[in-house]
């Protein structure tokens, strides 16, 4: 499975403020280009946080877009994946509407009345993990489905894991020309943190876009990898 991180992040790193408000970080020619993205992807994954926080569809805006995934024999959206380890997604949420497939990985320890009430809203539970999400087999499992491209657009805490298990393969992070600060605002990888074995990048491309800077990396892996 090819795994994509991507994000916008103020140039300090933050995904929203201390507060969890979302704000417009990059601009049009951004949005596009998010949208250009997730069209190329077989499915676009979040954490069950940025699900309560901001209530994505996480759907293609462009209807050329979807149009031209039809014309390629796929279905006109990309699929949607929450890592959602206690099956705490709403069951009216956006992103379990009927316009994409949704698979929310859950964990075994997950209330089973939760996992139906979300099976009846539409999504299809993968469980993999007995307190969290194991990720490396809940993405096994979906790539056995036919899930061969991951583009994940967040949060911090679900960054933090894939980059922990070695589960990332590029990395693209818009720079927005703003300062949030917070020592409790969000930021592009949060989780426990590395002290050691840090995941190295390469930098493979910068663009200027909107009032910011695109900035492009390959993952090599943890401490550089081979």
């Amino acid at each position: 499975m090819h795994v994509r991180v991507n994000a916008a992040t103020s140039v300090d790193g933050k995904l929203s403020t201390r507060e969890r408000t979302q704000f417009a970080i990059s601009g049009a020619e951004d949005f596009a280009r998010v949208d250009e993205l997730r069209a190329d992807f077989d499915a676009v994954m979040v954490g069950v946080g940025t699900v309560l926080a901001d209530d994505p569809s996480l759907t293609l805006k462009d209807a050329a877009l979807a149009t031209a995934r039809e014309s390629r024999g796929e279905s006109p959206q990309p699929a949607r994946v929450v890592a959602d380890s206690q099956a705490r997604t709403p069951t009216d949420a956006s992103v379990l509407g009927p316009d994409a497939d949704t698979y929310v990985l859950v964990s075994e320890n997950a209330q089973q009345s939760r996992v139906r009430e979300l099976e009846r809203a539409g999504a299809h539970c993968v469980v993999a993990g007995n307190e969290r999400v194991a990720l490396p087999d809940a993405l096994a499992k979906l790539e056995a489905d036919g899930v061969e491209r991951v583009m994940v657009e967040g949060g911090g805490e679900l960054l933090f894991s894939l980059f922990a298990d070695d589960l990332v393969d590029a990395l693209s992070v818009f720079v927005g020309s703003m300062v949030v600060g917070g020592r409790d605002a969000p930021t592009l990888v949060d989780g426990d943190g590395f002290t050691d074995d840090f995941p190295r990048l390469s930098l493979t491309d910068a663009d200027r876009l909107d009032d910011g800077v695109l900035l492009t990396y390959d993952v090599l892996g943890r401490d550089g990898g081979d």
